[in-house]
């Protein structure tokens, strides 16, 4: 009787271990309410193909699924053009991919392509190269006890590729009040960025022009170093950098002593997506090694907001300028805000 007591038992325990090694497996659930278990293979032209025991491969239009999960590591793109590869998990509409460099939120529809590792990247939503512009041009006028006019142009060009992107720009400011210059400046740049791996980046950035109103002449300032993504997901990052830089400073006509020296460059770029409105935040420190108490910081937070669903959108703005050591009878700190009119294409 314990014969078949014991016997039994342990029957029991090697069907119930064997169920659940069948119950083990990816799963995606739809938003009709379906629960399927399988092995996902593929995800390309927005199917998600799922082999199973019972059924074969399934292909399930990746528009209806909800969740989705591996137990096994799935390499994914997202449209953006980023690479990983981690087991997915979901909760609360959102997809995460358990990268090596640390956990990657997103949603089911950003996933481009996913596919077995090893295996070659289907075709799919792969994102393509391409530029992105932006302009705006403002004048401004009055007449009667005061004489005053003011011209501003911006001009942005951006290629955003798989793993690196370059952003270009230039701007002109002018102001004149009864015939007196308040505002003189001119400044052109170049940004470019490579991701060699999950979260980490390389960077390199140039910018010059002059600013009369400050005596500066000319001036220019290059650097390259690291970059870190503290935050890398769909409609958010925060990236650190840290690197080296050349400041040039040109002043002609004042007392203040030209710069010509080595410095750090310490920066944080964030962007937000909220809906359809962008918010972004650019913060650069860069002291020179030889006086680190000479520094300049340059801050700039533009929150956009699209006008319909045309190209023109709102750019809302706050920057600031801050020299530590600035020539005589010139401010350490300059602030603009802005309200501008945006036109971009692409």
């Amino acid at each position: 009787m314990k014969f078949v007591s014991c016997s039994f038992i342990a029957s029991l325990v090697l069907l119930v271990t064997a169920g659940a090694d069948n119950l083990r497996g990816d799963v995606l659930e739809t938003r009709e309410g379906a629960h399927l278990v399988g092995r996902v293979t593929k995800i390309s032209g927005g199917k998600i193909s799922l082999d199973t025991d019972y059924a074969g491969t399934i292909t399930v239009d990746q528009t209806h699924v909800v969740r989705i999960a591996t137990d096994t590591v799935l390499s994914v793109r997202l449209i953006n053009g980023t690479l990983y590869d981690g087991r997915l998990s979901s909760r609360n509409d959102q997809v995460q991919v358990a990268a090596a460099a640390g956990p990657i939120s997103t949603t089911v529809t950003e996933i481009a392509t996913g596919w077995v590792p090893g295996a070659p990247e289907p075709p799919g939503l792969r994102p393509r190269h391409h530029w992105s512009y932006e302009a705006a041009v403002d004048v401004t006028g009055k007449n009667g006890n005061h004489n005053q006019l003011g011209t501003s142009y911006g001009l942005t060009a951006t290629l955003t590729r798989l793993k690196d992107t370059l952003f270009l720009s230039t701007s002109y400011n002018r102001q004149t009040s009864d015939g007196l210059k308040s505002t003189d400046q001119f400044k052109a740049g170049a940004d470019y960025s490579s991701n060699y791996a999950d979260k980490n980046s390389w960077y390199a950035r140039d910018e010059g022009g002059f600013d009369h109103i400050k005596d500066l002449s000319l001036y220019n300032l290059a650097a390259t170093g690291q970059g870190y993504d503290f935050v890398k997901r769909v409609g958010q990052t925060l990236t650190g950098r840290i690197g080296l830089a050349y400041r040039y400073e040109d002043y002609r006509h004042t007392a203040a002593q030209d710069v010509h020296s080595v410095g750090l460059d310490l920066g944080v770029n964030y962007t937000r997506q909220i809906a359809r409105s962008l918010l972004t935040t650019r913060l650069a420190i860069v002291p020179t090694l030889e006086h680190p108490e000479n520094y300049t910081i340059t801050h700039e937070t533009d929150f956009d907001i699209p006008i319909t669903k045309s190209a023109w959108k709102l750019r809302l703005g706050l920057a600031n300028d801050y020299n530590s050591r600035p020539p005589p009878l010139i401010e350490r700190l300059d602030t603009t805000y802005f309200g501008r009119l945006m036109l971009s294409w692409k």
